[in-house]
This record gives structure tokens, sequence and C-alpha cells, in this order.
């Protein structure tokens, strides 16, 4: 069973199908891609989202199995939360609100990422906003031997932002990350969002 889709974005789905032209993605991906198009308005996503392989059918069957779900910060936990209770209602968990205060010479959110780690390696990860928190999970995946389900890798800045996904990237964590400066919050949260939807449709299809 589908879930209902408003018409404005039946409409503005099929503007994107028009609009982006040839490309190689499969359907998952392309399912993605579309939602964060849709989210940002910017085809130029399309050259940026990058896919490990695997990293789909690995979202998908964790967020079929509840795993809990982590932000780096409250906006993106916001994004995602309709799509989390209309659907699988994984526990949802923002980095930043886990902790008062930063460990020394650590952000607030980085330090509420370590922290979630700790408790949640086998978690999804989903970072829109802070490199900081995208750079310290990828330096304590080595630390432990059970790893994330999935790293979504977003944040937009300009500081350390590039930097950081390139981190992720030499991982061999489960992972779907924007390459360069562009993200944010919307586009994480579009991407698990799409992610839900497909982990959804695939349930309701093999059930």
């Amino acid at each position: 069973m589908n879930l209902p889709i408003h018409p404005i974005m039946e409409q503005s789905f099929a503007v994107i199908d028009r609009e982006i032209g040839k490309h190689n993605f499969n359907l998952a991906e392309y399912a993605i891609v579309r939602r964060v198009i849709h989210s940002t308005a910017d085809f130029e996503f399309a050259q940026l989202i990058r896919f490990s392989e695997g990293a789909i059918a690995s979202g998908i069957k964790a967020i079929q199995q509840q795993t809990p779900i982590i932000t780096d910060v409250g906006m993106v936990k916001q994004g995602v939360a309709g799509m989390v209770a209309k659907t699988f209602g994984n526990s949802l968990i923002a980095a930043v609100e886990q902790v008062s205060e930063a460990l020394p010479g650590k952000t607030r959110t980085e330090t509420g990422l370590i922290q979630c780690f700790e408790q949640y390696p086998g978690a999804i990860y989903v970072i829109g906003n802070a490199p900081t928190a995208l750079l310290a999970l990828c330096a304590q995946l080595p630390c432990l031997p059970i790893q994330p389900a999935l790293v979504i890798g977003a944040p937009v800045g300009f500081i350390s932002v590039s930097e950081s996904k390139e981190a992720l990237a030499q991982t061999s964590v489960p992972q779907i990350y924007v390459e360069g400066r562009k993200g944010g919050s919307p586009v994480a949260a579009a991407i698990l969002n799409a992610l839900m939807v497909l982990a959804w449709e695939n349930q309701a299809v093999t059930g």
C-alpha cells in the first residue's frame, strides 16, 4: 500500500521528471534524488548525491526493523517526524538535545553525537547541519565493532563541510552523502523521508 501523496507534490514530481533529463539512477536512487530536488528546487543535487553500494538496502532494512534514528539537530528531527509517525515509528533522537553543555573544545552537537554513538552504535545517523558532528562520527567508527546501519551526510556551509563528507567517503559504513558545500537540514530530511517511503512500499510488496 502506497503512502498518500499531496497533489502539489505529485505535480512537482512530474515537473522534475520532465526536466531532469537523462540519468543513470536506479528506481530507489531516483526516488531519493527526486525528493531532494523537490525540497530544494535545485537540480544540481542530481550530480552531487552519492550512494555507497548497498546503502539504500541497509537503510530500508534498518527502518523496517525500527532501528533508532539519530539526527544532528532538531530541524532534521522535525523534518522527518511526520513520516516516521506515519510509517514505522522509529525512535527519533536529536543529538544536540541530549546534552546541556559541550565537552571542552567541542560543539554541543558534536558532544551529543558522541554520546548517541556510544548508546546506539547501530543506529541510522542523519547529519544535515553540523560538519563537526559528522567528523566526530567518522572518528568514532573504527572504535566499536558495531557500525551504523546508515549514515546520511549532508551538512551545509563553508568550514569543514567538504572535509567531513570526504572523511565519511573514506569509511566503509553504508552511506548516502552530498558532495561539496551544499546540503542542509531539508536535504538530509528529504533523503530519510524518501527512504522511509521506500521502506514502507517495499514492506507492502513483500509483506
